[in-house]
C-alpha cells in the first residue's frame, strides 16, 4: 500500500515537472518573439542597409557603422527634443496620474450619488468624441496653442485608466478600512491621503507607466498644436530629420549613385531614430515593473 502511494506521488511530481518544462519553453518562445524585433532594429541601426535588405543581419550586424547615430545626434534639434520630451512626459505623467486617481477613487465608493450615471457618461466618451476640428478649435480658443498644456490637458484623463484604477480601489481596499477611518473621525480627503494612497502603490505605478509611455511616444498631438520648432518633442524632431533626409535622397535621384547613397543614409537614420526614441522607456520600465505587474492584474480582475 505504501509503495503504491509513493509510486502515485512520483507520477504526479513527474507530470508536474513536464508541465513546468513545457510552460518554460512556451515562455521562452514568446520572449524571443517579443524581444527579437527590438534586437533586429538595434542590429539594423549599426549595419549596412543593403545587407539588412539582403537578409545578412538575422542575428549579427553586417558592415558595422555608427553613421546613423552620428547623423541623428549631430542635429541640434535632438538635444532640444530630448529636453522637451522629458519635460512634457514628467509634467504630463504627474498631472494625468493625479487626475485619474482622484477621478477613480470617488467612483469606487458605494455612497457616491449617481455613480452609475457618471460611469456611463465616461464610457460614452471612449467611443464618441467631438473630432479633431472641434478639439482644435477648443484648444485654440482657450489660448493653449503652442504651449505644453495643449499636449497634456485635452487627453489628461484616460477613461480606460480610470476604470482600471476604480476596479483596483474596489477590490483591493477593504471596506473595513473605510469604516475604521470613519470611526476615527477621518474625512474623505484624509482617508484618501492617509489610507488609500499608501495602499495603492501598485496601481499608481500602472498609471504612471501608461501615462509615461503615451506622452513619450505622442508626436501627432505636437504636430497639430505646436508651430515653434524649439518646442518640438523628440519624436517630432526625429520625424522632421527623417523627412529632410528622404527629401535629400529624392533631390539627388538624378545624380549617378547619388540616390543610392542618400537612401542608404536615410535608412540608417530611420533605424537609429527608432532606437533613440525607445531607449528612455526601456530604461525607466524596470524601476516600476514589480508594482506594474501586481497593479495591472488586480486592477483588471473585475470590469
Amino acid at each position: 500500500m505504501h509503495m503504491k502511494k509513493n509510486k502515485s506521488k512520483s507520477v504526479v511530481h513527474g507530470s508536474d515537472r513536464v508541465i513546468e518544462i513545457v510552460m518554460l519553453l512556451v515562455i521562452i518562445v514568446f520572449l524571443i518573439i517579443v524581444l527579437y524585433p527590438l534586437y533586429y532594429v538595434v542590429v539594423a541601426s549599426v549595419s549596412n542597409p543593403y545587407d539588412v535588405y539582403a537578409g545578412k543581419t538575422f542575428l549579427f550586424p553586417s558592415g558595422f557603422t555608427l553613421e546613423g547615430y552620428m547623423r541623428v545626434f549631430k542635429e541640434k534639434a535632438i538635444a532640444t527634443g530630448y529636453l522637451n520630451s522629458i519635460i512634457y512626459t514628467v509634467l504630463g505623467t504627474v498631472i494625468s496620474t493625479a487626475l485619474v486617481v482622484m477621478t477613480a477613487y470617488p467612483l469606487s465608493r458605494k455612497e457616491l450619488p449617481g455613480k452609475k450615471a457618471i460611469m456611463i457618461f465616461f464610457i460614452i466618451t471612449m467611443y464618441f468624441s467631438g473630432g479633431l476640428i472641434p478639439t482644435y478649435l477648443v484648444v485654440a480658443k482657450t489660448g493653449l496653442l503652442n504651449t505644453v498644456w495643449a499636449l497634456i490637458l485635452p487627453g489628461g484623463v484616460s477613461v480606460f485608466n480610470v476604470i482600471v484604477a476604480r476596479t483596483y480601489f474596489e477590490g483591493s481596499i477593504p471596506q473595513e478600512m473605510y469604516e475604521a477611518a470613519d470611526i476615527d473621525g477621518c474625512g474623505n480627503m484624509k482617508t484618501f491621503l492617509k489610507i488609500v494612497l499608501p495602499l495603492s502603490k501598485p496601481i499608481i505605478a500602472v498609471m504612471v507607466i501608461f501615462a509615461m509611455v503615451a506622452f513619450w511616444n505622442d508626436w501627432f498631438t505636437s504636430l497639430i498644436y505646436m508651430s515653434d520648432k524649439n518646442k518640438y518633442p523628440l519624436q517630432l524632431a526625429l520625424r522632421q530629420i527623417l523627412i529632410q533626409s528622404q527629401a535629400s535622397a529624392n533631390a539627388m535621384s538624378g545624380m549617378d549613385g547619388g540616390y543610392a547613397e542618400a537612401n542608404r543614409i536615410t535608412e540608417l537614420i530611420k533605424f537609429a531614430s527608432m532606437v533613440v526614441g525607445a531607449v528612455p522607456m526601456l530604461i525607466a520600465y524596470p524601476f516600476v515593473q514589480k508594482y506594474f505587474e501586481k497593479g495591472l492584474m488586480v486592477g483588471a480582475v473585475k470590469g
